[in-house]
């Protein structure tokens, strides 16, 4: 009997093969590197189908193959940053083109949105995500895309996506998604309508805090021949060895989101028992946490008094990291748009890592008491309910 070998792969058996049975000259297992920037014709009208790297590269070619899978796209584009990223999808508008955009993204994306209309003249108006009766008013006046990040960040805010492109289409305007919080694993917007789906692979994708990357997925061959053409007239293409290490990252992308959002959940239960820490945003799945903490914590000796996890402005490496957003990513922001979005100073957002779950909260627990307490024997009566809690001694525990 003839067995079907043409299935359709999981995504945890793509990502592990990623670059395998590509080098049928040696049969490398590994992805072979190229750091030709140049190809060699044998005459007129011939190509091995690599003429110059800003065009086509093959290590990037197969990187590129694998994130489309990925996300179940037409087209996937690999870029320098995830800012450029960004720029790319933007490089199909035009001055007066009016662009809807979530109130709670990432701060760099507001930053460029503020290049955009004070340079170029594109329109951008602010969506809270909820209220579909506002994004359709916005729409009618000229809405060619909306833009939005769900999970948000910092705050965590959920948007039904599908529910948002069935009004964009509406109008015959583009959805388009930043997924970087959720990756593919989690959540992918192409199947729920969106047009254009957009990741920092600096984050989750690498996975690792060493390596600067983007990533744009169409969900048409019709919108990838636009995003390419502009890719290659502007250049921010993903360079061989950079391409070479975010393919071999993804290999082990679900092993590690697996374990981030195990110890997320753990630090969110221990979050809400936590009489410093007045509120917990968590969207259920993923390994991104905020927190608001008591303003009875000092944040600076906070952070200070971490031994563990570090104060540090990326998130999705294996590493734990705390982000003080508005002084760190949101720090553009006026303090009136802080405030309405609730990207206060006691908000902290935690990248959760893979490090044991009670080495993160014990470091917390250390270091919130560190925050608040002056009398010493307070803060040792703290150690002590904590080291007895993980049985770890108390001596541990440093000041």
């Amino acid at each position: 009997m003839a067995i079907d070998c043409s299935w359709q792969k999981k995504i945890e058996t793509i990502l592990a093969q990623a670059g395998n049975r590509v080098d049928n000259v040696t049969g490398s297992i590994s992805m072979p590197l190229y750091f030709s920037t140049a190809y060699r014709h044998e005459g007129l009208g011939k190509s091995t189908g690599y003429d110059y790297s800003r065009m086509t590269e093959p290590t990037r070619d197969v990187l590129e193959d694998v994130l489309a899978q990925m996300e179940n796209g037409a087209k996937a584009f690999a870029v320098s940053s995830g800012m450029a990223a960004i720029q790319l999808v933007f490089s199909q508008f035009k001055s007066d083109d009016h662009i809807i955009v979530s109130d709670d993204l990432y701060g760099g994306s507001f930053r460029f949105f503020d290049l955009l209309a004070n340079q170029y003249h594109l329109r951008f108006s602010k969506w809270d995500g909820q209220d579909y009766q506002e994004l359709d008013r916005l729409l009618a006046d000229g809405g060619k895309a909306v833009w939005i990040e769900t999970p948000s960040n910092p705050t965590m805010k959920v948007i039904d996506i599908q529910r948002a492109a069935d009004h964009a289409h509406a109008v015959s305007a583009q959805l388009l998604v930043d997924n970087t919080f959720y990756t593919p694993l989690i959540q992918q917007p192409l199947n729920e309508g969106a047009d254009i789906v957009v990741h920092s692979a600096t984050k989750y994708l690498s996975g690792h805090n060493d390596l600067l990357a983007g990533v744009v997925v169409c969900k048409t061959e019709e919108t990838a021949a636009v995003i390419g053409q502009n890719l290659i007239t502007t250049g921010p293409n993903l360079a061989p060895f950079d391409s070479w290490l975010l393919l071999r990252s993804l290999k082990t992308l679900p092993l590690r989101l697996a374990k981030q959002e195990e110890n997320a959940q753990t630090l969110v239960a221990d979050f809400n028992q936590s009489e410093l820490i007045d509120e917990v945003r968590y969207p259920g799945r993923g390994g991104m946490v905020s927190i608001y903490v008591n303003k009875s914590v000092d944040i600076d000796r906070f952070l200070s008094a971490l031994k563990v996890i570090s104060f540090a402005e990326s998130l999705g490496g294996t590493e734990t990291l705390i982000t003080v957003p508005a002084v760190q990513t949101h720090a553009d922001m006026t303090p009136a748009e802080r405030e309405k979005t609730g990207i206060t100073e006691n908000l902290l957002r935690v990248s959760c890592g893979i490090e044991a779950s009670s080495d993160l909260i014990l470091d917390f627990h250390q270091a919130l008491a560190a925050a608040t307490d002056d009398n010493v024997a307070e803060a040792n009566s703290v150690k002590e309910q904590v080291a007895e809690t993980f049985g770890v001694e108390k001596e541990l525990i440093h000041d």
